[in-house]
């Protein structure tokens, strides 16, 4: 992982710098390979004489000029740093360089469209990539005025933060016609590297206009048809009349694009006035309302940012927890008020929360505020605890100082700090100004300390079943032993006519070892006890054992989803901490599932009965289990209302689950036509489903995913054909991925996960045993040279945490110990055997449970 920018280092240049403009000027023209940049830099140093550096990775520096004097590139440059000695107060740099296109998602990456040829680029600069494009000061409280000139090919259209003043005028050669077009995109105002932003080709474009506000939905021409922009919009403007009023200041850059980009290595990415998400939320085949909302909520995410992030912005990636876990507050805020999916909390608490738990419970868990010494730090911060711990503390934060005042202290520290660079006590000031609460203790108890609490209710009943006594029990992991304040509730639930409903409620402060709750004395014991009802605050529940009766034999005919999202979340949360039999868990979700209305939670519950056979059920165990499932899930789907979303979802995870002959001669004859089912289309992406599922059970192989290939040959089709290809059960198909894998180089970004995702099938837990060394053997090399996404892929999708066995641990424990890897890279591998020692205990108590 090249490159590594230390806080220190940061904190000692922004003491001495004031950069105040970058004029870049790109020339896109001149090869495959490389582009033509050229930077000027203004800025003032408040120690005349002193030396600094400025970030540049690119194969080849022509010129450094400083002040007006040159400097020998082959001196100054180390290939990632330009040295600048004798500063002055006020200084001018330019360098002339051709920098390097990627194919890793970093930087400015270039991808080539199979179906039309057409050449696409666009930038990625989070966390520290915009030094691949043009020299800059890379770190987020160095803001300065961005403007830039880009000279592209005739057919291309260019997006950059600001709305071009000068847009694709041809450019008049001094011999014969000049094949470019000149960009012109005017100043910006002063914003981060990293949000700033090139996007260049043959984009297809819609263009809209909402309150004063110009908008822009971009694509790649050959999708141009799946391109339902009207929705993006409609999502779009809704956003924009949230925030405008809750945040109390208008949109603060001049336009708003929105732009669907290939090979992208993440959701999205909020540069000012130029959104980029990935390609992927452009559905070329029919998906599940789940797919529609969780583009919505990414949608919201990113505009979000564009207060939150954008025109305010953290002084330092410390409070990167602050600018994720606002977006994401944010935005589930903002669509269950402002969208048609008003249960968006629901989802929060199946998907956001649910990975908050699982990360909040590794070894490497840390504080909300977490400390970031270093890039290489950040890097593989952006995890659970950044994003949905954070923010479901955010939601409790905000049921503590009440909602009105939150947005009220959020109004007041956008005016103050605008275009400006804060810290978490700059917020927190505002807060309880505009609340009155002191929030000190509050920060120390839940942004400072590591870990989650687990609530249980403690009760006695007398002859009447009468509540005797009643407590909530707040426990702590050893190893993180802070027991925090609580704002919770308590719901009773019973089972009715018209199914399980809620009879009573009771919130409370919950604190220390213990609580009592007097106002449940005297009250008849319903059949479910749900402690955190209505999700308020960020802890692990259990159930008594009657609620738990009550949820294993009926948790489908609870009423309303969040409280049957809850019961279904401590299931699992038991299940990973060995508290509750995977076979158990299965079956929960196999009488279960049919009895779900909400697509999102049904899609969530068949991924975790997946994992838990694949991870915490007895071997021994597992293909009964995966028979089971896939044959609760045949049945269903076969019932299910033709052409509705949970027929989809079913179909999808009866793909996944599909492992016997029976059940995988199913899928055959789904995939070429054989059997059909009413209002199931088998389209593109269901087709790669099915036939990936029969490749990786050695029921298809190289023909059939080359036929595949040729019925789909766009990328998403290369990059589907290439994990299949490594998901074939031969010795020599596993040989073949593993070689592509160790010339990483030569493969993009998209394509090198999916063969790493194929070469690591779960089901090929003894193919991949032969490379338990190798990927040891690679791992220090692979993190020292190649670039940050490709190494933490690496690092985290090879690592052989489906063998779950004591050798795993031992052989990991033994390379930690030789080779003292750097702190970024030990994290991932200490998470990785954390995870082979929790499926260690669940598989014991599973196979203890089968043996009862």
């Amino acid at each position: 992982m090249a490159g590594n920018l230390t806080r220190d280092e940061a904190r000692e240049r922004a003491r001495i710098l004031d950069v105040s403009s970058y004029d870049v000027e790109l020339d896109l023209s001149q090869s495959d390979q490389t582009f033509q940049s050229t930077t000027t830099v203004r800025f003032d140093c408040s120690e005349p004489g002193a030396t600094t550096f400025i970030e540049l990775v690119a194969p080849t520096v022509h010129t450094i000029t400083l002040n007006g004097g040159e400097l020998d590139p082959a001196k100054v440059f180390d290939g990632e740093r330009i040295t600048l000695p004798g500063l002055q107060a006020h200084n001018e740099l330019r360098v002339l360089a051709d920098a390097a296109y990627m194919r890793t998602g970093e930087g400015l990456h270039r991808f080539v469209d199979p179906v039309d040829g057409g050449t696409y680029l666009y930038t990625q600069f989070e966390t520290a990539d915009a030094h691949r494009m043009y020299a800059c000061f890379d770190q987020p409280d160095l803001k300065a005025r961005f403007e830039l000139q880009v000279f592209a090919p005739a057919d291309f259209v260019v997006v950059s933060n600001s709305a071009p003043d000068v847009a694709g005028i041809p450019v008049e050669g001094t011999a014969g016609e000049d094949p470019r077009t000149r960009w012109h995109f005017p100043p910006t105002p002063p914003v981060s590297t990293y949000i700033t932003a090139l996007i260049a080709g043959p984009y297809h474009v819609v263009r809209d206009e909402h309150d004063g506000i110009p908008l822009g939905v971009f694509c790649r021409a050959s999708l141009a048809e799946h391109l339902d922009a009207e929705a993006i919009l409609e999502v779009t403007k809704q956003g924009f009349d949230f925030y405008h009023r809750v945040f109390g200041l208008r949109y603060p850059f001049d336009k708003y694009d929105q732009l669907f980009v290939p090979e992208f290595n993440a959701g999205a990415m909020e540069n000012a006035g130029a959104v980029t998400f990935l390609e992927d939320y452009v559905f070329r085949s029919r998906v599940t309302d789940a797919r529609y909302e969780r583009r919505a909520e990414t949608i919201l995410h990113e505009m979000a940012h564009m207060w939150f992030g954008d025109l305010v912005t953290m002084r330092w990636w410390d409070d990167l927890w602050l600018n994720e876990s606002f977006a994401t507050y944010a935005s589930v805020h903002s669509q269950a008020a402002a969208t048609k999916w008003t249960d968006a909390w629901t989802t929060f608490a199946n998907i956001e929360k649910a990975w908050a738990l699982r990360q909040d419970q590794l070894p490497s868990t840390h504080p909300i505020a977490a400390d970031i010494p270093d890039m290489q730090a950040v890097e593989v911060n952006f995890d659970g605890i950044t994003y949905a711990k954070g923010a479901s503390v955010l939601k409790q934060l905000v049921a503590y100082v009440g909602v009105d005042a939150f947005f009220a202290g959020v109004r007041e520290y956008f005016k103050e700090h605008a275009w400006g660079n804060t810290e978490l006590g700059d917020l927190l000031r505002q807060l309880e100004h505009a609340s009155g609460r002191e929030l000190t203790t509050w920060s120390r108890e839940w942004l400072e300390t590591a870990g989650v609490n687990t609530m249980r209710p403690d009760f006695e009943v007398d002859a009447s079943g009468c509540f005797t006594r009643f407590a909530v029990l707040q426990e702590a992991a050893p190893e993180h032993p802070t027991l925090r304040s609580h704002r919770l509730a308590i719901g009773l639930y019973d089972r009715t006519d018209e199914g399980i409903v809620r009879r009573e409620r009771v919130e409370l402060d919950v604190t220390g070892e213990r609580t009592e709750v007097p106002d449940l004395v005297g009250t008849a014991q319903p059949d479910l006890v749900l402690v955190n009802d209505d999700d308020l605050t960020f802890t692990k529940i259990r159930l008594d054992e009657r609620s738990m009766r009550t949820v294993v034999d009926g948790v489908g005919e609870i009423r309303e989803s969040l409280p049957r999202a809850l019961c279904f979340s401590a299931a699992w949360d038991m299940t990973r901490d060995a508290e509750m039999a995977a076979r158990d868990y299965v079956q929960l979700v196999v009488s279960g599932i049919g009895h779900m209305s909400d697509v999102s939670v049904t899609q969530m519950l068949l991924r975790q009965a997946v994992s838990a056979l694949y991870n915490y059920a007895a071997p021994e165990w597992r293909d009964t289990g995966f028979s089971l499932l896939a044959g609760r899930l045949r049945d269903l789907l076969t019932t299910a209302e033709p052409g509705s979303d949970l027929q989809l979802a079913y179909a999808h995870g009866f793909a996944d689950a599909a492992a016997d002959n029976e059940h995988l001669s199913l899928l055959q004859g789904l995939l070429d036509g054989a059997i059909t089912v009413d209002g199931l289309e088998i389209d593109t992406d269901l087709r790669w489903s099915l036939l990936r599922r029969l490749v990786a059970r050695g029921k298809a192989g190289e023909k059939e995913i080359a036929a595949e290939l040729d019925l789909d040959p766009t990328a998403t089709g290369e990059r589907q054909a290439a994990g299949c290809r490594a998901a074939i059960p031969t010795p020599e198909a596993k040989a073949q991925a593993w070689d592509r894998i160790r010339l990483a180089t030569e493969m993009a970004n998209t394509e090198f996960r999916a063969t790493l995702g194929g070469l690591t099938e779960p089901a090929h837990r003894e193919l991949y045993r032969p490379y338990v060394d190798s990927y040891f053997a690679l791992l220090g090399e692979a993190w020292q040279n190649w670039t940050g996404e490709f190494a933490q892929s690496f690092a985290e999708i090879a690592y052989p945490g489906h063998l779950v066995e004591e050798e795993t641990l031992r052989r990991t424990d033994a390379y930690i110990e030789a080779e003292n890897p750097p702190p970024a890279l030990r994290r991932l591998l200490i998470e990785g055997r954390a995870g082979v020692e929790r499926a260690l205990r669940a598989q014991g108590a599973d196979r203890a449970a089968g043996q009862r």
